[in-house]
């Protein structure tokens, strides 16, 4: 991962995929709750050239894959578009 002070760092983490934590492990206690996780939507709208390249870019860094994002999607709005990734997110 790129190099990001230690709490950007931690705050990042919380929005990249892990382990299914719906699911109980074998070195995880069960008298613990388990954490609370929640969609979050991010969109990206833009010109085709910006959204496709933020959504490389965020790939790069790896926030998120190409694959993740749903397909580019005309607005109402003349040579603009939208892409959609939803994620779960750790909710402490």
């Amino acid at each position: 991962m790129s190099q990001l002070p230690e709490s950007a760092q931690s705050k990042l983490e919380q929005f990249l995929p892990g382990e299914n934590l719906d699911t109980p492990s074998s070195h995880q206690p069960t008298q613990h709750p388990l954490p609370q996780r929640e969609p979050i939507k991010h969109i990206l709208i833009g010109s085709a050239k910006a959204v496709t390249s933020t959504i490389h870019y965020l790939q790069v860094i790896g926030y998120a894959n190409v694959g993740d994002w749903s397909l580019l999607v005309p607005t109402d709005n003349p040579d603009q578009v939208m892409s959609i990734l939803i994620r779960q997110i750790l909710m402490q």
